[in-house]
């Protein structure tokens, strides 16, 4: 094998496979996870691969769908021969994965999938990088116990698995909180009169306004509250979409002040975060979300782990992932267990707020870039 551009001559190809959504509607996701995984192989054999050895990436589709999943990680272990999984991007997906990964006994390292389930079953060959969806909220529910003691909360989601998820798990952290929901209402994504939705939520007149919308939705509501004039003491916005430019972007004004809980920034106290994300927006034009992130720091972490299992084979990847104990740009990792969880990684979260156009981390106050806004000032 010839050297490319200066590029170091490197050996034996080392499949590495990879499934992620990368069609239908978790495309836009899927695609920045693939481009965060090509940027970190590129970056580790450019430096002289694992060994000497070239890592050759396998990317599998998985559309989000069970069944999809199921069929691309038997075609990876069983055709490809991969020695190692990453990705897994939708709950449902990556579980039906993982039973064929456990079963076939190749490692599977989870980046981005929180169904709490996944890393409660005992499995051997199974790791989790990000935390599960049951620890997201617990910077916001810290924030609200020492600086927001609300009284009451309206809660707003989507009529889908994931709003109403969503919904169900900020009923039990009001109820924990002394919270009353005077208001829990769903709505089908894209309905064109969603007037009577809104006036309610303004007659309501609660404390805090906890939502759950896809990120286009988000921000039309934040512009139809900014109308009504609707100001609670805080808005809160739960999943992915109220951490991205985007949501600033078409919100406008509207989006000033809305908090939102997260698994990462580029302000995140991590060395190379900040140069992560800098490198991405060079190489592609748009910023990375947290999933970016999370999916550059599985491929560094599978990568060390390589380097260390020797003979490479399924069984001593799986030993050395369960050694691992690395710093990434998406923060420290170690494989433990804890409660009902094994091979989980334990990481924080952070509550973002968007202050003058910019996002900034408010919660934890040690690691904060910014003060937080309180109660909700109107512009």
């Amino acid at each position: 094998m010839g050297s490319i551009a200066g590029a170091p001559v490197l050996a034996e190809n080392i499949k590495v496979g990879v499934l992620l959504p990368l069609s239908d509607k978790l495309a836009r996701f899927g695609e920045m996870e693939q481009r965060s995984f090509r940027m970190a192989v590129e970056e580790i054999n450019s430096a002289g691969g694992v060994n000497g050895n070239r890592i050759d990436l396998i990317i599998k589709d998985t559309t989000g769908r069970p069944d999809v999943a199921r069929s691309a990680i038997e075609k990876l272990i069983v055709q490809d021969e991969v020695v190692v999984v990453g990705g897994g991007w939708s709950s449902s997906a990556t579980w039906a994965a993982a039973t064929v990964a456990q079963k076939r006994k190749v490692p599977f390292l989870v980046n981005t999938a929180s169904a709490d389930k996944i890393t409660e079953q005992g499995w051997k060959y199974i790791f989790r990088i990000n935390p599960p969806v049951s620890e997201h909220p617990k910077t916001l529910t810290s924030f609200l116990r020492k600086v927001a003691r609300v009284k009451t909360a309206a809660i707003l989601h989507e009529n889908t698995n994931s709003g109403l998820f969503g919904a169900k798990r900020f009923v039990k952290l009001c109820q924990e909180s002394g919270i009353a929901v005077v208001m829990n209402q769903g709505y089908d994504a894209g309905a064109a009169e969603l007037a009577p939705f809104f006036l309610e939520v303004k007659a309501k007149d609660p404390d805090l306004v906890y939502m759950h919308f896809s990120p286009m939705d988000a921000s039309f509501f934040m512009q139809q509250a900014k109308m009504l004039n609707l100001n609670p003491k805080l808005f809160v916005g739960n999943a992915s979409g109220y951490a991205l430019p985007e949501f600033q972007k078409n919100a406008g004004e509207a989006a000033e002040y809305v908090y939102s809980h997260t698994l990462w920034t580029p302000s995140v106290p991590y060395t190379g975060a900040r140069d992560y994300f800098d490198r991405f927006v060079a190489t592609y034009g748009t910023p990375p979300g947290y999933h970016g992130a999370q999916a550059y720091a599985a491929m560094t972490v599978i990568a060390d782990a390589l380097k260390r299992a020797d003979p490479m084979t399924p069984k001593t990847v799986r030993d050395a992932l369960s050694e691992t104990e690395m710093m990434t740009v998406f923060g420290p990792v170690k494989f433990v267990s804890y409660d009902k969880k094994t091979q989980q990684n334990r990481q924080p979260t952070y509550l973002v707020q968007w202050i003058d156009g910019r996002l900034e981390i408010v919660w934890p106050k040690e690691v904060a870039t910014a003060r937080y806004v309180y109660p909700f000032l109107p512009k």
